[in-house]
């Protein structure tokens, strides 16, 4: 349960490994997945990490915890394994993407390959209880991805924020506004549970190309292939 000493985020969060607050989320997850059933996968758990290295990050699309459904999460914000299911938020997020940039719909929710092209799929908490939303919360992820965000604030090279809902939208302090591009809207899962329906029409995966482009970055191909 720990990230690849080869990766580059290794060298950049290794001085958090040995304070306090991480040994005893290590010694809290241990306890965790020996007597519960907790999502993702253990080798899964910095799979976000693994596929977008520090240097290579562009865009960030910030979420809360992982899916806590059987065959969900598997380490990257708002996807699921292939072969599972589409989840609602998710079906939102791509109705948004096909108003938006014209994006074919897929049969998968699988978002791989965003991640290989430099889209950072982080939630602020990384491991979750299968079927208990938020019952690893407050046991130090929340430390431990808020030093992310600081980490990528501190880039020279700008980078994208996507924070869909108040939880995320709260991460705004951590990141300066100036050097870097943010964008909020409600989270997908909002027109699922309410009427606010403000999310659709928010183009944010236009906007984050059109932020790219102006700092003479390459764009994100957010058309998902159809298969995985």
């Amino acid at each position: 349960m720990e990230i690849n000493n080869q990766n580059s985020w290794f060298h950049i969060l290794e001085s958090e490994f040995t304070k306090p607050y991480f040994i005893n989320l290590q010694q809290f997850l241990v306890e965790e997945y020996s007597n519960n059933v907790v999502y993702p996968p253990k080798d899964k758990i910095y799979y976000a990490f693994e596929l977008t290295p520090y240097e290579d990050v562009k865009v960030v699309i910030l979420g809360q915890d992982p899916y806590h459904g059987r065959n969900q999460a598997h380490g990257l914000s708002f996807s699921v394994q292939s072969g599972t299911d589409v989840p609602p938020s998710l079906v939102n997020v791509f109705k948004e993407l096909h108003s938006d940039l014209g994006c074919e719909p897929v049969n998968h929710g699988c978002l791989e390959s965003w991640a290989r092209q430099g889209v950072l799929l982080l939630n602020t908490i990384l491991t979750v209880r299968q079927g208990e939303p938020k019952s690893h919360a407050d046991k130090g992820w929340e430390i431990f991805t808020d030093k992310i965000i600081r980490t990528l604030n501190e880039r020279d090279t700008p980078v994208i924020f996507i924070l869909w809902g108040y939880h995320a939208r709260s991460k705004c302090h951590l990141i300066d506004s100036w050097k870097h591009t943010i964008i909020t809207g409600p989270h997908p899962a909002a027109s699922i549970y309410s009427d606010n329906m403000d999310f659709f029409g928010s183009k944010p995966f236009s906007r984050a190309n059109q932020a790219l482009e102006e700092r003479g970055m390459t764009p994100i191909n957010w058309q998902l292939p159809a298969n995985v």
